[in-house]
């Protein structure tokens, strides 16, 4: 019951904002839609706790500890952002860049967008898999282009063809996972799909053809990801799309994308018995982090920087996960957690601050703390967690996956080093600028809603500093059901 909630609340959602998304009130009920979704997520993580995985729907559904924490951290960060975007979307039709009918647009279309998240992260179908992060595709081309300028049309077009190469290779990996799983499996029909069937016989699978539809999955979700080379969309569809767009890309999208490869590649090490799939995640995670952290150099755009921060937290979330073995994929888990709550925090506070502005050009933003502090301080305070600084969370994260990375591969350990030195020069000295000096800006005509920008680095600031023993064995639990 509590699967079908998580579900049904934002498709129906979804379909009602179509019809009554332009209305004055539309905000507040994407609101309610997305807090009712999250009372839905906590109740399903309770039942889990206390009755362990289960499926749905003849199968077609499965929820473990690995899933259900990202559905309830998806279901968080959508209601944040939700409540976020009620005031930035009100001034941003201030500004005339936004009318009625492109306010319907956004509303039906960001519950459609957690619909689909939410259907990805909970399906045991990898069919169903592929099916709803097309969905998630074609609903976020939608919003990146809703400013319908120049650039935001070819930001979401850019977007749209990179990823549909990712997803057609995607396909061409989940037909040759059920090409491998029939000859297991037998008769099964469409169950040769299921993850948990796959997973039981995964020792039997052809390792040829499952290592090949690997390297098909990597690749095409790894587009989702963000992971170079095929990370080109990134930035510009998280600086020219509005910025609770941003934060939903960076804080959830990417999350998911995650999770299809870590499904993925638990597959790949049970039928190939090799270290192969895991040299793979690491060699594109190194790749995209190094590069990710010297492209940071060149940005001159505040939401273009943040993209690309985020190909660099992904890239070591990558690795991580590549490294395998309980600890390393505790800290991936964490370092998940508090990427995605930081990173919406951060594009909430820069959203406001290009508001005050009037431009998305760091050098056009200055004085923060002058013209507004709450802004100021939350962009300031969200930068120094992402770039690692004690005692945020990021930092324990990317201290366990640096000392797990010298334990087990020494010879990673420098290039890790180096692109964390790197990006927090790069942002750290973009940042004093914007949030120091002289401003002669104005404050906004409607209260910025910083509540989750500072909710959010609080929950960061914590798991820095005290994590609870029952989130630690949830984590734990996790880490080693992924192996």
């Amino acid at each position: 019951m509590e699967l079908v909630l998580v579900l049904a609340i934002p498709a129906v959602g979804a379909i009602l904002l179509a019809l009554v998304g332009a209305q004055q009130r539309a905000a507040e009920l994407n609101v309610v839609i997305s807090f009712a979704t999250l009372i839905a997520a906590a109740a399903l993580v309770l039942r889990i706790i206390g009755a362990g995985p289960m499926t749905v729907a003849r199968e077609q559904f499965f929820v473990d500890p690995f899933n259900v924490f990202l559905i309830a951290l998806t279901a968080l960060v959508g209601f944040t952002t939700a409540v976020f975007s009620r005031p930035y979307m009100r001034i941003e039709e201030d500004h005339g860049r936004l009318n009625a009918r492109r306010l319907r647009l956004y509303h039906s279309m960001y519950q459609l967008f957690m619909t689909a998240m939410l259907v990805a992260l909970s399906t045991n179908n990898m069919g169903l898999l592929w099916v709803a992060m097309e969905a998630a595709t074609l609903s976020t081309v939608l919003l990146v282009s809703l400013y319908r300028t120049r650039a935001s049309i070819e930001a979401a077009w850019k977007y749209f063809i990179l990823c549909g190469v990712g997803i057609a290779l995607a396909l061409f990996g989940t037909i040759l996972l059920y090409f491998a799983a029939e000859h297991v499996l037998g008769g099964a029909g469409m169950s040769a799909l299921l993850w948990t069937h796959l997973n039981a016989v995964k020792g039997q699978l052809d390792p040829t053809v499952i290592g090949l539809a690997f390297v098909f999955l990597l690749v095409g979700y790894g587009t989702k990801v963000g992971l170079a080379p095929l990370h080109n969309w990134l930035p510009d569809a998280h600086a020219e799309g509005p910025t609770p767009v941003s934060a939903v890309l960076s804080g959830l999208l990417l999350n998911v994308a995650m999770y299809a490869v870590v499904r993925c590649k638990i597959l790949a090490l049970g039928a190939m018995h090799s270290a192969v799939p895991g040299r793979m995640l690491m060699g594109f995670g190194l790749f995209s982090t190094l590069l990710a952290a010297f492209f940071l150099w060149r940005q001159r755009d505040i939401k273009r920087l943040f993209g690309y921060s985020s190909i660099e937290h992904m890239g070591i979330i990558t690795f991580a996960f590549g490294m395998g073995g309980p600890l390393a994929n505790f800290a991936a888990l964490l370092h998940m957690t508090v990427h995605s709550l930081t990173k919406s925090a951060i594009f909430f506070a820069a959203g406001h601050a290009s508001q005050i502005a009037g431009t998305q050009r760091i050098a056009g933003i200055r004085g923060l703390l002058v013209v507004s502090p709450s802004v100021g301080w939350g962009l300031m305070l969200g930068s120094l967690a992402i770039l690692g600084m004690p005692p945020f969370g990021v930092f324990t994260s990317e201290y366990l996956i640096l000392t797990t990375a010298m334990r087990d591969y020494p010879w990673a350990t420098p290039v890790l080093l180096a692109a964390l030195g790197v990006a927090f020069a790069a942002i750290f000295g973009h940042l004093q600028p914007m949030v120091f000096g002289e401003t002669d800006a104005r404050p906004l005509p409607h209260s910025p809603a910083l509540v989750p920008v500072f909710v959010h680095l609080s929950i960061v600031l914590m798991l820095g500093v005290y994590m609870p023993p029952a989130l630690a064995e949830w984590y734990r639990v996790a880490a080693h059901l992924i192996g």
